[in-house]
């Protein structure tokens, strides 16, 4: 037997799901990555590259070594999508819950699409994606209750800093960055990206 790929063809901003059935539509293809805006427009993700997903894990890897030695909350891979409580669902490349907060959570909500804001996210620019599209995401973010998110553009060497009720602050690279009371102690060396 032969398997035909065809590609999705669906008019997105006309299609609206419940959230059952928005999961059932995510599990029924795992070989694609799935969100959902606060307007309830699907949006499908493409994969990264080989030097975006190695940024993407280095990224994570400190945030979890951070945690591990901290044990202060719970961090998550970009495969984790998140039901926002301002209606979006979405996956940020990095995310942390603080424990309290996650242990809140019923062992069903944990195991689907958990119904909470992370307390931090990040999120790497990729060649393809439009500036303004993920600064869009980030304010997506902050408006469901995310305290501070960090929106890495390597294509303008630069990382924005998102927090509660301030304006963007933008840094050029390198530079050092600080979870702030969100994150105690945690403290990031950010190099110049390369190509």
């Amino acid at each position: 037997m032969t398997l035909l790929t065809l590609p999705l063809k669906v008019n997105l901003d006309r299609v609206q799901f419940t959230d059952e059935q928005f999961y059932q539509l995510c599990l029924s293809n795992p070989e694609l990555t799935i969100e959902r805006d606060a307007e309830g427009r699907l949006i499908v993700m493409s994969p990264v590259g080989g030097d975006s997903g190695s940024c993407e894990m280095d990224l994570g890897g400190e945030v979890y070594i951070w945690n591990r030695q901290t044990q202060l909350g719970k961090v998550f891979s970009s495969s984790t999508l998140f039901k926002l409580p301002g209606g979006g669902s979405r996956s940020p490349d990095v995310a942390w819950v603080e424990l309290s907060r996650w242990e809140a959570l019923t062992p069903e909500q944990r195991q689907k699409f958990p119904p909470i804001a992370p307390d931090f996210v990040i999120e790497l620019r990729l060649r393809s994606d439009n500036l303004q599209t993920l600064q869009d995401k980030m304010l997506e973010y902050l408006q469901s209750g995310v305290r501070l998110g960090w929106l890495f553009n390597p294509q303008n060497q630069q990382v924005e800093i998102y927090r509660q009720e301030q304006t963007k602050e933008v840094r050029s690279l390198p530079t050092q960055l600080s979870g702030e009371d969100v994150l105690p102690g945690f403290v990031l060396e950010v190099p110049l990206f390369t190509d």
